[in-house]
């Protein structure tokens, strides 16, 4: 856990005194990503210097999983720390090997053990270590080059984590798979991470909690659902953008908003039966699975009005299906391809689990408004 106690800088500059943070308090749970959010001078960078002493508090304490760091020694708060900053920061004249064992080898690990953790976090990330251990930094691309600097802040398994805009300088493709890349990583290795960025949509993806700043002030701090559906004010609704509803949709899962009584039918049912079911629930199609009750095609309104016999010798192709752990991004995606009100949810084993609908869709966060509001 970090916790920040009215945690405080102040500046002097030659126009007077600035204060860059303003006693800030807030607490990041053991195992949680907190994002640091806000305009260009708002004090999220100064307030994460000073949780490993880069910049010299004013006033307030940190605790990192209940210990006041007041006391501790600069260097080992530090090597206690791990940090990722955008411009990677990788030493050139070292090879990959040689960077990720630093810290390391600085706590006395024996040589076999540093080397193997090398190995063990390059694969982490998708880079092959008979390949990779032994290349320079410039031999490496910019995405790379980013992953390397996040697994060498992993190297020591710190327990906790500062990132200042570890994926900033990334082109968009590259962000979004090293962005995946760590939260497989996060969600087996439970770090404390407190990450500067300045996007809300990296904010939204990543973090568990969010905390946004204006003038040295933590305006603030909430779950992205609570931000995005409550904003505390009206500089918070700006900030995170008109559209936050729409962001909200990666938030939600698609089996927390399903019907899970599908609505199918059996190769052998009739028409007639499909024809009923569609009515009663005012669809224009049906869902046709096999005996695996894995679907397999739709039977379509007219068809079954228009003819006689059974729906497994008049049926269509699939118009579409989602899982049900995409996000709702994801369903309202593939609901706009099918040109569709609703789609059929399936399991990992594509077997049909429920349905979702346009409408569902839309309650779900029309209640959340109202119940939270």
């Amino acid at each position: 856990m970090i916790k920040l106690d009215n945690l405080t800088k102040i500046f002097d500059t030659p126009e007077g005194t600035v204060t860059a943070a303003d006693h800030i308090s807030m607490e990041v749970p053991s195992g949680e990503i907190c994002i640091l959010l806000g305009p260009s001078g708002c004090g999220k960078t100064t307030t994460l210097k000073m949780i490993n002493r880069i910049i010299t508090p004013t006033s307030g304490k940190v605790f990192i999983n209940g210990e006041d760091t007041t006391a501790m020694n600069t260097v080992d708060l530090r090597r206690n720390i791990g940090y990722v900053i955008q411009q990677i920061g990788l030493f050139p004249n070292m090879t990959i090997e040689e960077n990720i064992s630093v810290v390391p080898r600085l706590l006395g690990w024996q040589p076999d053990k540093y080397k193997e953790r090398a190995k063990e976090l390059l694969d982490m990330v998708a880079l092959d270590p008979n390949l990779f251990l032994k290349r320079f930094p410039n031999e490496l691309s910019g995405g790379q080059q980013q992953r390397v600097g996040v697994i060498r802040a992993l190297a020591a398994d710190p327990p906790v984590m500062l990132m200042d805009e570890p994926f900033g300088a990334i082109d968009p493709i590259n962000r979004e798979v090293i962005q995946d890349e760590f939260l497989k990583m996060q969600a087996e290795l439970k770090k404390t991470i407190m990450f500067v960025s300045h996007d809300i949509d990296e904010a939204v993806k990543m973090g568990d909690k969010v905390a946004i700043f204006r003038a040295g002030k933590l305006e603030q701090y909430a779950c992205p659902d609570d931000i995005l559906a409550h904003p505390a004010n009206d500089f918070i609704a700006g900030f995170v953008g008109s559209d936050r509803t729409l962001k909200r949709l990666q938030l939600v899962r698609a089996h927390e908003v399903m019907s899970r009584e599908p609505t199918f039918v059996r190769p052998q049912q009739s028409l007639d039966e499909a024809l009923t079911i569609m009515e009663r629930n005012e669809h224009n199609c049906i869902t046709l699975v096999n005996e695996a009750q894995k679907p397999i095609g739709i039977v379509l309104r007219d068809v079954a009005q228009n003819h006689k016999g059974i729906c497994g010798e008049h049926y269509d192709g699939l118009h579409g299906m989602t899982r049900q752990d995409d996000d709702l991004r994801t369903v309202v995606a593939k609901l706009f391809s099918a040109d569709a009100s609703w789609l059929p949810v399936v399991d990992e084993n594509g077997v049909l689990v429920g349905d979702i609908t346009q409408r569902g869709i839309t309650h779900h966060l029309g209640a959340t408004y109202r119940t939270q509001g």
